[in-house]
């Protein structure tokens, strides 16, 4: 549907990267940048140099991307809009919390504060008692040299809402079955990266996922609400639990999801119809009419 496309590696050599891009003169950038030489943070940078560089591109904007990566940013958010999400607290750099500080119920579960991919995220990440939250908490300053969110363990079934614009995909669930019993039920890193791991054998998906109705209206609504309060657009996935009770939680806001023709993503849109192909020239359709619409308002 293009005459042309070409692929462009990203690095933090900006002269360079102003004289390839400029090189290509593209009419679209399909932004699939989701670090720049490992550095997670640096993403938002990206856009936002497209953004200089007057080059739709598709996905989220810098003040999306960067609000979902720093969880504190996200929690405020969500919580600012009446969004429900898990009781939290977040660290300083090296700070051990007391008790008293925290005033949270076991279990409680241990992420990084500014990472995504499930960076840092193991089977030791759910801890139980405050002896165990303390090594965790010091393994994670220790290895990652970042704050740390610490939030009760909502210990139930997990749910993948993806959005396209602002269509509802069918929603997908990540199953645990034959998961060990004594280990948490969460996406690790080793879920999502090594195909050897006991979690990555034991994590799999089923979509559209198996919900009654009106809980299925509760959860699209919370999904909708946390992409409209977080401002995405294009496309972007919310991650929810569900307690013993079915009250949905909204766990995290991804707005640069992957959207590999293997990823979760794809496989929603895939039971909504939706080829890969065409899910890739409907993002490049949404970049291209925003620029034309940004054009108009301006004249």
């Amino acid at each position: 549907k293009y005459l042309s496309v070409d692929t462009l590696a990203v690095n933090s050599d900006i002269k360079s990267l102003i004289k390839k891009v400029n090189s290509y003169s593209p009419d679209v950038i399909l932004n699939f940048v989701e670090s720049v030489e490992g550095v997670s943070n640096l993403e938002s940078y990206i856009a936002g140099f497209f953004d200089l560089l007057g080059i739709p591109y598709t996905g989220n904007n810098p003040i999306s991307l960067g609000n979902c990566l720093i969880k504190s940013r996200t929690k405020q958010i969500l919580d600012s809009y009446g969004i429900k999400t898990p009781r939290h607290f977040i660290t300083k750099l090296n700070w051990i919390p007391t008790p008293r500080e925290l005033l949270l119920r076991y279990p409680m579960i241990l992420k990084l504060a500014r990472e995504d991919a499930s960076i840092g995220i193991s089977e030791f990440s759910v801890v139980s008692n405050y002896e165990s939250l303390k090594q965790r908490l010091q393994y994670l300053y220790s290895t990652y040299n970042q704050e740390v969110l610490i939030e009760e363990y909502i210990d139930g079934r997990e749910l993948n809402v993806a959005i396209l614009g602002d269509q509802l995909l069918p929603i997908s669930e990540i199953r645990f079955d034959g998961l060990p019993e004594e280990l948490p039920k969460i996406i690790t890193y080793e879920a999502k990266w090594s195909p050897e791991s006991i979690y990555y054998k034991h994590t799999t998906p089923r979509c559209p996922a198996p919900l009654e109705k009106k809980l299925k209206l509760k959860i699209e609504q919370m999904a909708l609400a946390a992409y409209k309060a977080l401002e995405c657009r294009d496309y972007a996935r919310v991650d929810i639990r569900l307690n013993n009770k079915n009250v949905p939680y909204v766990i995290e806001v991804n707005p640069n999801p992957d959207i590999s023709p293997d990823s979760g993503f794809v496989r929603s849109a895939a039971a909504a119809g939706i080829s890969y192909e065409d899910l890739l020239f409907k993002l490049t359709q949404m970049a291209l009419n925003r620029i034309q619409y940004d054009t108009q308002a301006a004249i």
